[in-house]
């Protein structure tokens, strides 16, 4: 069985796959990355990690390759820059120290550009030439498609669309200190933040008054939302408005066919959903209205950044 290593590298977690090519995940396993202080004992755990995986798997086994998505990862040297929520700063080798440990074909690139990648060769923008893919966990993420192609950039840091500044140098900093950041707006992180803002502008009752910002989850806000809680609903409104507003100027460069829309903030359905369709809309140029959908993921959620970092791989061999 031919099959690929997809390598998802997270702040907090770093997750392993092996993955087939019509992109079902076989297997896969996850630890923390913030357990690895130093780089060569993080790229050991991965090395023994899919030892474990591939002594698992039964019948032949044909690894043809290994793809990487991780944060500031430059598709072009192999490296990743200065990633905000990792611990190794300035420019880490990461590909040429893994080839040391695992000789196979080896590809890097920002996790949501690979997310992109993984969309179109096994999710939901099959047939799609123009797309831009989102993920929204504990930052934005962004992947480019146009004209059936990847949009790299010239060292491969394109689709950086979570630190395009909303609000003229005035506002929240994201994770890469951009003043007034999308992410720091949109994003799980940014819609607790936002919670704060309401209860701060709003002086009506919510169960958030009681509830330390550390202890206060996602989850906890859409069930808010849907007992009524004035506040969560504000802010899920709040949060729909400026991302509707970003989508539309997104839409004015590259006129996507659709946006994929992936990761923690998207399981609060409706909440987010709703709002977000009706201030994109009305944001958009009228050229643009009614031609262009926000829809999910066809990816499988607990694997969609491991099958995107396969497709690195498996692009190559269709």
């Amino acid at each position: 069985m031919d099959l690929v290593i997809g390598i998802d590298i997270g702040g907090t977690k770093t997750k392993i796959g092996l993955v087939d090519k019509s992109g079902d995940c076989k297997d896969y396993l996850f630890f923390r990355t913030k357990d690895y202080e130093l780089l060569d004992d993080f790229l050991d755990k991965i090395k023994h990690s899919v030892d474990e995986l591939t002594r698992k798997q039964k019948g032949s086994l044909n690894l043809i390759g290994c793809g990487i998505g991780a944060p500031n990862a430059s598709s072009r040297s192999g490296t990743i820059e200065n990633a905000a929520n990792l611990k190794w700063k300035g420019s880490v080798p990461i590909l040429e120290k893994l080839k040391q440990r695992i000789d196979l074909p080896m590809r890097i690139m920002n996790d949501a550009s690979a997310a992109a990648l993984g969309e179109m060769l096994f999710g939901n923008a099959k047939g799609m030439s123009d797309f831009i893919a989102i993920t929204l966990g504990t930052g934005l993420g962004s992947g480019i498609v146009a004209n059936g192609q990847l949009i790299e950039g010239y060292d491969g840091f394109a689709g950086e669309l979570g630190h395009i500044d909303m609000t003229l140098g005035d506002g929240r900093l994201t994770g890469l200190n951009v003043k007034g950041g999308l992410e720091a707006y949109v994003s799980a992180t940014g819609l607790k933040r936002t919670i704060l803002y309401m209860m701060s502008k709003y002086m009506v009752d919510s169960r958030f008054r009681s509830i330390a910002y550390n202890d206060l989850h996602g989850e906890d806000i859409t069930k808010a939302a849907e007992e009524g809680d004035e506040i969560a609903i504000k802010a899920f409104d709040y949060t729909a408005k400026i991302f509707g507003l970003a989508l539309a100027n997104f839409t004015a460069f590259t006129q996507p066919q659709a946006f994929f829309l992936t990761g923690g903030l998207v399981n609060s359905g409706k909440w987010i959903l709703d709002p977000l369709e009706r201030y994109f809309e009305e944001c958009l140029l009228d050229v643009y209205k009614g031609k262009v959908k926000i829809l999910m993921s066809g990816l499988p959620e607990k694997t969609t950044a491991i099958c995107g970092a396969a497709a690195l791989i498996w692009e190559k061999h269709r």
